[in-house]
């Protein structure tokens, strides 16, 4: 449905924006009982989750990495989602990725033994050691760090009924919660010692947050060492792509009778006594809400929308934000291709740049290993980008249809093709499709301030906002405000606005499913 074919109208709840924190909202809402609309300025849901297609190839814009949902009970707060609002999600699973690094190439897996294989070729027996004891002092932690599903949050009044069953179970984690929310460089420095174990971590903590390991939460850490570093845990991917996550989200919110409006480029969000009352669309169109507004765009586009910033908001304008991407998409003939290949590789190019030097880390995705539906027969498609760490200010102010805007282009995207030479040596005779998309296309596609990857808001400096705000009737989900950055952090983080809407009554039936 686009905006140019409803006219203005009232619904209880707005959500700006179609990402997975906005959908994870809006599917809840409407299972909650809401009349729910959400706007999405593009043609296709799903913000930095989105699919789109180009000659048969079917590529994912962003997050290609996942686990958890395709087994219960699980950690991720996705699957929570998705168990809450009814719907399955088919995934394919795997268990290794490639790595090339400084000091060499192989292969490693989730698990709990796998990389100590890694460490006794590279580094010997004492990073073995000091692996297995970082093992068991992650061990409580990661416990600690899943003791209350995000399912049970809310923020208000209610979480103390909600919370309270899982009262008992998470009191004997009562000592390690509190050591969840600083760095986990205070962690890893009493452990560790071995630099290659050090440069793994900080690696690992940048993927998760933008953020070496002393800006990134011990809880981040320690929810991936319970989701990954266990015995038999596998990784998933959707069937279809992320596209496939994205429509399975939007046929939730339109099964329990929620609308999702494509082309609703939101103006301005509209504010009458002090209170958020609803939205003007391009082209003059209203929705106004009986109840919310709630946003899933980034902190500073959001203040952008308010016709006037009230002084209680005004210092999160100065939020600090991670850097942009680089991005190649490649639609490629497979034919006399290696068959050992991997859905994804992790290359690092100097660990001495530190993980967050620009375009230092390259991440690489094929989906097409796991799901050959995704490029037409004989082919793959691929997904090469610079995660976080391409900077906004090389490329401000440039005109797009530029000769300079071009020669940037082919410059800035060598280290990719670089870091998939490694891989596939003779990938640029392969290619079909050739798309290169630089943060001004990160920012123009995604709507995204500076094309960023979110805020960077380093732990144990500050913390994530909650969903409210000092406007009555604006709340906020998505990845600047708790928990933060990445697919598990955005989902819980819609999950936990429409439980604060939510009757208290109606979030204590759905944690009963």
């Amino acid at each position: 449905m686009t905006a140019s074919t409803l006219s203005s109208e009232q619904t209880d709840i707005v959500v700006i924006g179609s990402g997975i924190g906005g959908l994870s909202c809006a599917a809840l809402l409407a299972r909650y009982g809401f009349d729910v609309i959400v706007c999405e300025s593009h043609s296709i849901p799903g913000g930095a989750a989105h699919a789109f297609e180009r000659n048969g190839f079917k590529f994912d814009s962003g997050p290609s990495l996942y686990s958890g949902l395709s087994y219960k009970p699980s950690a991720n707060p996705l699957r929570h989602v998705l168990d809450a609002i009814g719907e399955e999600l088919p995934c394919v699973t795997y268990d290794t990725w490639g790595c090339c690094l400084p000091e060499g190439d192989f292969d490693t897996s989730v698990g709990a033994d796998q990389f100590c294989e890694i460490l006794m070729r590279f580094r010997g027996d004492d990073a073995v050691a000091e692996w297995r004891s970082l093992q068991r002092v992650m061990a409580p932690l990661a416990q600690a760090a899943i003791a209350i599903p995000p399912a049970a949050l809310r923020f208000d009044a209610g979480a103390a009924l909600t919370l309270s069953r899982f009262a008992l179970s998470s009191l004997r984690h009562t000592a390690n919660i509190s050591k969840l929310t600083g760095p986990f460089s205070r962690i890893m420095d009493g452990v560790v010692k071995d630099p290659f174990i050090r440069n793994w971590l900080n690696l690992l903590c940048f993927l998760l947050s933008g953020l070496p390991a002393d800006g990134t939460s011990t809880a981040e850490v320690a929810f991936m060492f319970a989701d990954w570093y266990r015995p038999g845990v596998m990784l998933d991917y959707p069937i279809g792509g992320s596209g496939t996550l994205v429509d399975t989200l939007v046929r939730g919110l339109e099964r329990y009778g929620g609308k999702l409006m494509l082309g609703a480029h939101v103006e301005q969000i509209l504010v009458e006594g002090d209170r958020a009352v609803g939205v003007r669309l391009r082209g003059g169109k209203v929705v106004k809400t009986r109840k919310y507004v709630v946003s899933n765009i980034s902190v500073w586009d959001t203040l952008k929308l308010l016709p006037s910033v009230p002084k209680q908001l005004r210092s999160r304008s100065c939020t600090p934000e991670c850097d942009s991407f680089m991005h190649l998409h490649l639609g490629i003939e497979a034919q006399g291709i290696r068959s050992d290949l991997a859905c994804h590789y992790i290359i690092v190019n100097d660990w001495e740049k530190g993980v967050t030097a620009p375009q230092n880390v390259v991440l690489v995705s094929i989906p097409s290993v796991l799901d050959p539906s995704l490029a037409p027969p004989g082919k793959h498609v691929i997904h090469v980008y610079t995660p976080g760490n391409e900077p906004y200010d090389l490329w401000q102010g440039m005109d797009r249809r530029s000769q300079e805007y071009a020669q940037q282009k082919s410059l800035r995207a060598e280290v990719m093709w670089q870091a998939l030479q490694r891989i596939i040596p003779d990938i640029r005779k392969r290619c079909d499709v050739t798309l290169v998309g630089t943060p001004l296309t990160h920012e123009r596609y995604l709507r995204r301030h500076r094309g960023s990857y979110g805020p960077a808001i380093r732990a144990g400096v500050g913390l994530f906002p909650s969903p409210r705000t000092p406007i009555p009737g604006l709340l906020c989900c998505g990845d600047s405000t708790f928990p933060g950055i990445g697919l598990p952090a955005v989902a819980a983080s819609g999950m936990m606005t429409a439980n604060t809407i939510a009757p208290i009554h109606k979030h204590l039936q759905m944690l009963n499913l």
